[in-house]
């Protein structure tokens, strides 16, 4: 097992091995694992620290200032500034993400065949339902219980029952969890079954080499081929991977495309086609106390709007992040500190139509995207839905967080006057960002598409890219294990064709 933290290197340093990966997080992990057991020597490179559970923060701003990539400050600019969140660390965003698990919608990949036929015959159902069962069983995916859920989960499940709208406990990558609700900062208790306690654990303990507080600057190419990736350790050292396979780039939606523009590899739209999860949320004072910081940070989900391009999730975050959806100063707003046991909020997660684009400016990402009108009018949908299960489930009163309307409503009327007639700007909306896509999107054509339905780069040999980038399209539901199944394909590729699906099944 071989881990070289680049915050202490004393020299520069160079590595020879055949596959090169940029992230370790679910898309990096999961080709570092696989192209592992298939025999080849792999070193990931990260940008990122690592951190054990005890290391973990005890707070949601301190986690986000060392976790957190940009201090979980990073904004897409357009109609309405959005936030969006990564992880910065072994493991990416996947030991700090809610533990949500869903496997690629049937109805998503038929979209993607609809688009282009030849991505059905590149990945084949049956080939990903496979690897995705794989993934699933080794990062163990299970729904939540009602004994660790707490009372924002059981809560979502009573209001979406007296609606009538299908729901259910969320999946999710846990072992023995404690119901801490402390996910978005890390599991002091290491009960998250990430990427990096598993998928990343097991690349090692097939000689995989881990690199990590190494930023990837850029990806040399000789003669048509990459050879090497070049990149600068948090200690200011030079570091060298040459690879004589593949290099891989799991980087992310954002990150991938800026090390392709800083590489000056701009064949075809890399960096268009940026699309995403926006999200609104809602918040609800119930009269009986909810202490929505507690139990497991996102155990429930409504699903039966799916189709409209909404999911509901339960949400659960720390006391100094709920108190931004208080009201109100001096004492009226320290009566509301008072009782923000309360209060809890709840998400709406939109299948947003709205394209952006991710340029690389000055050596960083910039992200520009501005919602549709479609999608506003989802928020609208999004937030009376909320609503609506809210005070079916027992509350007093909701708050929707939107700038020109009503600051608390106790209502239906008022909730529908709000989708019917609400604010039609972005910005009117309080909205956050999590799951990003399409910027190195995979497609047969290399004038419409960054990289072929092989996962390869349609002009540079030996460059795969194997992260939600190359999603055709977003996908309505949370990403994590799509995207470590469609990596561990790509790895396949990469390696070589001829031992594509040569580890399904056989546990290696």
């Amino acid at each position: 097992m071989t881990r070289i933290d680049g915050r202490q290197l004393g020299a520069d340093l160079a590595l020879d091995t055949d596959v090169a990966i940029v992230g370790s997080g679910p898309a990096g992990a999961s080709a570092a694992r696989e192209a592992a057991r298939l025999g080849a020597r792999v070193v990931v490179v990260e940008s990122g620290p690592w951190f054990d559970p005890a290391e973990f923060p005890a707070s949601a701003f301190a986690a986000m200032g060392s976790m957190y990539r940009a201090m979980g400050a990073s904004v897409v600019v357009g109609s309405a500034p959005i936030p969006y969140l990564q992880g910065r660390m072994i493991g990416g965003s996947s030991p700090i993400n809610g533990a949500i698990c869903w496997r690629l919608p049937r109805d998503v990949y038929d979209e993607w065949i609809a688009r282009d036929a030849a991505l059905g015959e590149a990945v084949p159902w049956h080939v990903l339902s496979a690897a995705t069962d794989e993934i699933e069983a080794r990062i163990g995916v299970t729904p939540t219980v009602p004994a660790i859920a707490g009372a924002k989960n059981l809560l979502m499940a009573r209001g979406a029952e007296a609606l009538g709208i299908e729901h259910r406990p969320i999946r999710r990558n846990v072992r023995g969890c404690d119901g801490l609700g402390l996910c978005l900062q890390g599991c002091p208790r290491g009960r998250k079954q990430s990427a990096d306690v598993t998928l990343l654990a097991d690349a090692l303990a097939h000689d995989a080499t881990v690199v990590s507080s190494v930023e990837a600057m850029s990806i040399t190419v000789r003669r048509g081929r990459a050879t090497e990736l070049v990149g600068r350790a948090a200690c200011g050292r030079c570091v060298t991977v040459r690879a004589t396979r593949a290099v891989i780039v799991a980087a992310s939606a954002v990150q991938t495309p800026v090390l392709l523009l800083r590489s000056k590899l701009t064949h075809g739209p890399v960096g268009e086609n940026f699309q995403a999860h926006p999200g609104v949320s809602m918040a609800g004072r119930f009269p009986e106390p909810v202490r929505m910081w507690e139990g497991a940070t996102q155990g429930h989900e409504v699903i039966g709007l799916r189709s409209e391009g909404l999911k509901f999730e339960a949400l659960g975050f720390g006391l100094s992040i709920l108190a931004t959806r208080l009201r109100g100063v001096g004492s009226k707003l320290a009566a509301e500190i008072a009782e923000m046991d309360h209060w809890l909020d709840w998400g709406a997660a939109v299948r947003a139509t709205a394209r952006g684009r991710v340029r690389c400016v000055r050596g960083r990402p910039l992200v520009t995207y501005s919602s549709t009108r479609d999608d506003i009018r989802k928020f609208r949908r999004g937030l009376r839905v909320l609503g609506e299960m809210m005070l079916a489930a027992g509350a007093d009163e909701v708050s929707p967080g939107v700038n020109g309307f009503a600051d608390r409503v106790t209502g239906v009327a008022e909730l529908d006057r709000l989708e019917q007639s609400g604010p039609g700007r972005a910005s009117a909306f309080t909205v956050a960002m999590t799951h990003m896509f399409g910027t190195c999107r995979m497609g047969s054509d290399p004038a419409s598409n960054v990289v072929d339905p092989h996962f390869r780069h349609h002009k540079v040999d030996g460059l795969y890219v194997a992260d939600s980038s190359v999603f055709p399209s977003n996908i309505g539901v949370n990403p994590q294990v799509p995207i470590m199944a469609m990596a561990a394909l790509c790895a396949r590729r990469a390696v070589g064709a001829s031992v594509v699906g040569s580890v399904i099944g056989r546990g290696r």
